[in-house]
């Protein structure tokens, strides 16, 4: 019951980092197809900038490498410190694995929250873009969903550690 439970949800977790992906790789294409178009526009003989350009490339930034963490985790992309890693015998390298994963788990659950709470306050005070005028309290909300699934990532890292989640 708790193995069929567990692989629940392992699939569900790479259906969600994988749909991140996606979200990630729409970013990309935004602010390469914004940047070109802006570019193209200011061309001497249309001589017309793209209005707002700097507000979608920002946003579409920040939602690029947000969606990209968990992704980044998952595949075990993040920079490691092998060198000192290595010259642990196998128990040590069990104890610092874990700790380290554990204030992973501590930091990105931390991002989460502040992620959650900077939202609801941009919500409440009305913020919007510089040029576009839209509101953005949307984009910490999807940092903070963001982290929370990298929080996940880590936890499934952490009961199955020589196993990868997502393959490359």
């Amino acid at each position: 019951m708790l193995k069929s439970l567990w692989k629940v949800y392992a699939a569900l977790l790479r259906l969600v980092v994988l749909g991140l992906v996606v979200v990630s790789g729409a970013g990309v294409m935004a602010m390469m197809l914004v940047t070109c178009a802006d570019v193209a526009l200011r061309l001497p003989f249309i001589q017309r900038p793209f209005a707002g350009a700097y507000d979608i490339v920002e946003m579409a930034g920040a939602i690029t490498l947000a969606a990209a963490l968990p992704y980044t985790t998952a595949v075990k992309g993040h920079v490691a410190i092998e060198y000192f890693f290595h010259r642990l015998n196998r128990p040590g390298r069990i104890v610092v694995d874990t700790v380290v994963r554990l204030i992973g788990m501590t930091l990105f659950a931390f991002l989460s929250w502040r992620s959650f709470v900077y939202g609801g306050e941009l919500h409440s005070s009305g913020q919007v873009s510089q040029t576009l005028q839209v509101p953005i309290f949307w984009i910490p909300y999807v940092i903070g969903v963001s982290c929370a699934v990298v929080v996940l990532v880590i936890f499934h890292n952490l009961v199955c550690p020589g196993r990868e989640m997502v393959k490359l």
